[in-house]
Order: structure tokens, then C-alpha cells, then sequence
């Protein structure tokens, strides 16, 4: 079973997403608005793959992917207004603008496996 954590604290966007990957073959899912909420989930169950919004209710997503990823390499795409912002911090981070088309998400996936992101040293 695939289990994919959505960090994204616009619901309605979060169960678009839950669809779109249980369409790709997720299983099971964490959906957490905050930084906290995430890392709690991440620490419970490791994720095969995150989807985050970088800007959430206390803080950004990235902060949770670069926390959540500092052991272990995880498949992870940002799905973000504000993917400049990601980049600045994350020049390599796989970014999919808001709002998306469900086959650029598909494609996303598809590339976040093959290349982990694991947080710099």
C-alpha cells in the first residue's frame, strides 16, 4: 500500500489531491494543515510520497518537508501559489504551481520518485 502525507491547510484542495493520487494507486493517506500536524503524521507512519502547499495555517510546508526529510529521503512535490518562495530556499524542489491540471500532477509524481528529496546538510 502507498501512503502519501498532503500537507495543505485549503481543505477542499487537500480532497482534490486525495483523489487525483488514489487515481495513481495511493492508498493511504495523512492530510495536516500545519507544520506540526505533519511532522506528527511523518513520525508515525514515514510517507511514500508528500504534496505541499508551501504557505499553511502555522508556518510554511517546506519547514515540515525539510524536517520531515532530514533522515530520510522521501518523494516529495510542492503544489504551491508560491513556488518562488520554495525556490529560493529549495533551488532542486520539484514545483507545481497553483492552480494545476491533474496530468501535470501526474507527471510530478512520476518524477518525484525518481529523485527523493532528502534536506540539505
Amino acid at each position: 500500500m502507498s501512503h502519501a502525507l498532503i500537507i495543505e491547510d485549503e481543505w477542499a484542495l487537500a480532497l482534490l489531491l486525495q483523489e487525483a493520487l488514489k487515481q495513481m494507486g495511493y492508498s493511504e493517506f495523512d492530510m495536516v494543515p500545519s507544520v506540526r500536524g505533519a511532522i506528527e503524521a511523518a513520525q508515525r507512519r514515514c510517507p511514500d510520497l508528500i504534496v505541499a502547499d508551501h504557505r499553511i495555517i502555522d508556518g510554511t510546508g517546506t519547514d515540515a518537508v525539510l524536517t520531515i526529510c532530514a533522515d530520510k529521503p522521501i518523494p516529495v512535490i510542492f503544489v504551491t501559489a508560491s513556488g518562488s518562495e520554495v525556490r529560493e530556499r529549495l533551488p532542486d524542489a520539484l514545483i507545481i504551481e497553483k492552480p494545476f491540471d491533474l496530468s501535470v500532477l501526474r507527471a510530478g509524481v512520476a518524477e518525484a520518485s525518481l529523485r527523493p528529496f532528502r534536506s540539505p546538510t
